[in-house]
């Protein structure tokens, strides 16, 4: 058998110095990983150090380079009426409705899902103290833009012989009953009712008021005026029929006597009266229009009227833009709360001929109304509580009615409404003074003609 050679001492050794260099590096390592931090060796920071989400919610003053919350895509952004810097929008003080909204916290993604708004860390860092925290200064609310100047009703001149003001002791009325009711029933029962002195008439389409009086003035209005005149009714629809139904008799000016046609828009006419709100406890107390101030105009348009001769063809087309004094019965409410009767006024008409919200009166007495037609066709509506006149203060709107441009104004005229059931009286009226203004249109001078002698 061959034998192998033994190593020698040298190579002995260099194999011992290698084992004993590779024993010492894994011991290092074992060592390094035994030594580590465990996980459940982290210590957390204290749970008050967490930012606070009522905290963001008032406007903390957050780092001008944090990120802003998440926003949905359709969401309107928030006006600025909080803190610039703060993660949330401010909640709104009053509500515009009563549908539920989105927590200060959350907001929707693109899915409808519900998406939490997480602040960054250096977000999160500067609103973990709230002692050590600076509230933001909020920002003014910027003065609503000045209105844009229309034609405020009173403006330019008088119209010599238009208008009333009930001064006269023998002013009368001639009631000429049964009164006419062509808009219910197509009878048109004459002759009108008329005032002695040919200013007022009947409304052929829904009747006179049953009370068309000169009286003293319940209260001081206008300064010189003792007298005004009461409206008011009982049967508002088909003489000797009761419907239980709200109907309207209507008291109208005849301003043809004075001005044929009317007057064009050209001449930018307006018209203005005083009206008493009686106290709520003389109201009839039905919810409801109660008392109309209202113009007769004309425009050229496709007719519509229903029982108009020519309807469906390009003429002459007559309506009544205007307001209406209403009535909103109070009452409990689903929550048990009770509310308070509101009076408001409803402004007709608007582009698509529906009826606007107007104001709404928070005292009774003496109120001024006032309608003025411009050289564009629009009408604009005018109120204010008082007696004084008409400024840009007391503009409620400006519409072109029924989408047409206003080319004549005709004439005024009031309703009066009432339920109809032979029982309860409508609201007693009061109106003074109504006054009809224009400003003449400017004269284009026509260029003068000279002959060359030939």
């Amino acid at each position: 058998m061959e034998s192998r050679p033994i190593p020698g001492w040298g190579v002995i050794a260099m194999s011992v110095v290698a084992r004993a260099w590779i024993l010492g590096f894994a011991a290092l390592v074992a060592s390094a990983v035994v030594s580590g931090p465990r996980a459940d060796d982290i210590a957390l920071p204290p749970a008050d150090t967490q930012p606070d989400a009522e905290e963001a919610a008032i406007g903390l003053e957050l780092p001008t380079d944090s990120a802003p919350p998440a926003v949905a895509p359709d969401e309107p952004e928030a006006e600025a009426t909080g803190t610039a810097s703060s993660p949330v929008a401010p909640e709104p003080t009053e509500p515009e409705s009563a549908e539920p909204t989105e927590s200060a916290a959350t907001t929707s993604d693109a899915s409808g899902d519900e998406a939490t708004a997480v602040l960054p860390a250096d977000a999160r860092q500067a609103t973990a103290g709230a002692d050590s925290a600076v509230m933001s200064p909020v920002a003014p609310t910027p003065p609503a833009p000045p209105k844009k100047p229309v034609l405020v009703p009173g403006t330019g001149a008088l119209v010599k012989g238009v208008g009333d003001d009930f001064e006269d002791e023998n002013w009368k009325w001639h009631y000429n009953h049964p009164k006419s009711s062509e808009e219910q029933d197509k009878r048109l029962r004459g002759p009108l009712g008329k005032s002695a002195n040919g200013r007022w008439f009947e409304g052929p389409k829904r009747g006179t008021p049953d009370v068309v009086k000169r009286i003293a003035l319940p209260t001081t209005g206008l300064e010189g005026s003792e007298h005004g005149l009461l409206i008011s009714t009982l049967n508002a629809g088909i003489p000797g029929r009761i419907s239980y139904q709200m109907h309207q008799d209507d008291l109208i000016y005849n301003m043809q006597r004075v001005t044929g046609q009317g007057i064009h828009t050209a001449d930018s006419p307006s018209v203005v009266v005083r009206v008493y709100m009686p106290p709520l406890e003389q109201w009839e107390q039905r919810s409801g229009p109660s008392f109309g101030f209202r113009a007769g105009c004309y425009t050229h348009a496709i007719i519509t009227g229903k029982d108009h001769p020519q309807k469906g063809r390009f003429g002459l087309e007559e309506y009544w833009p205007g307001m209406f004094v209403c009535l909103e019965k109070g009452g409990r409410q689903r929550d048990g709360t009770v509310s308070e009767d509101k009076v408001f006024l409803r402004i007709r008409g608007g582009k698509r001929g529906g009826e606007i919200r107007g104001p709404e009166i928070g005292q009774m007495g003496w109120w001024t109304l006032g309608l003025s037609f411009s050289p564009d066709g629009m009408v604009h509506y005018f109120a204010k509580p008082g007696v004084e006149n008409l400024s840009m203060d007391d503009h409620i709107t400006s519409q072109y009615p029924y989408g047409y441009r206003t080319e004549w104004f005709k004439t005024f005229f009031f309703n009066v409404c009432s339920r109809d059931d032979g029982r309860t009286w409508s609201t007693p009226w009061v109106i003074d003074d109504p006054q009809v203004y224009f400003v003449k249109r400017p004269q284009m001078a026509s260029p003068s003609r000279t002959r060359t002698k030939r």
